[in-house]
């Protein structure tokens, strides 16, 4: 754990609220992205910050990818529930954004990510569209990566980079394993949401 994050802490899940990155930020944030769950022979990923502490978790315990998961903060109060949407032929995956202990919108999702398929190509490619009624009007995300590969970015619709993850490196330059990444956030996005699109991600790439 120490080689993940030298800063973690056997109490950094017990962290206050404080330490949630749930909104917008005026600063460029650093995490890092574990693609491991804590709890013991379960699935998920751990997310930190640049003090150590969790700030976001998935487990989807014995089951890998799973149609249906819950990003948490640190506390394990939920703040998106993902469900995949099963079609004939590609489907797509819906997000539900939770404040408290009550779902935003019962019907409609906060988000919508559909993967595109080039024809072949290892690119993986989504289109990433905001459906909640306070998100009528704004334009879509596109979620960049590489089949297998955890690494990706988020771009928006004017090609502005929001968020990009890349495999972390320790502090004397050795490359961590895939499953270990450094995600740059943009100052003013929603942390939330980013990590949401990251967890779909890794859902996409069965990386979790």
């Amino acid at each position: 754990m120490a080689k993940i994050h030298p800063n973690y802490t056997s109490t950094s899940t017990n962290s206050s609220s404080s330490n949630c990155c749930c909104v917008s930020s005026s600063e460029r944030e650093t995490f890092t992205v574990w693609m491991k769950s804590l709890v013991f022979h379960g699935n998920g990923c751990t997310v930190f910050n640049s003090r150590g502490d969790v700030v976001f978790r998935v487990d989807n315990y014995q089951q890998r990818c799973s149609n249906k998961v819950y990003l948490m903060d640190s506390n394990g109060k939920v703040l998106f529930t993902i469900n995949r949407k099963k079609l004939p032929i590609f489907g797509y995956w819906e997000g539900f954004k939770w404040i408290g202990n009550s779902r935003v919108g019962k019907e409609r999702p906060w988000f919508q990510v559909r993967r595109t398929h080039p024809i072949l190509s290892k690119d993986v490619s989504c289109i990433v569209n905001l459906k909640s009624d306070e998100n009528i009007g704004r334009r879509c995300y596109k979620i960049l990566g590489l089949e297998g590969k955890s690494a990706l970015k988020i771009i928006d619709f004017s090609g502005q980079t929001v968020a990009e993850a890349t495999q972390k490196q320790s502090s004397s330059g050795v490359l961590l394993g895939e499953d270990v990444l450094t995600l740059m956030v943009e100052a003013n996005a929603d942390k939330s949401l980013i990590m949401a699109l990251v967890t779909v991600y890794g859902l996409i790439n069965k990386k979790l």
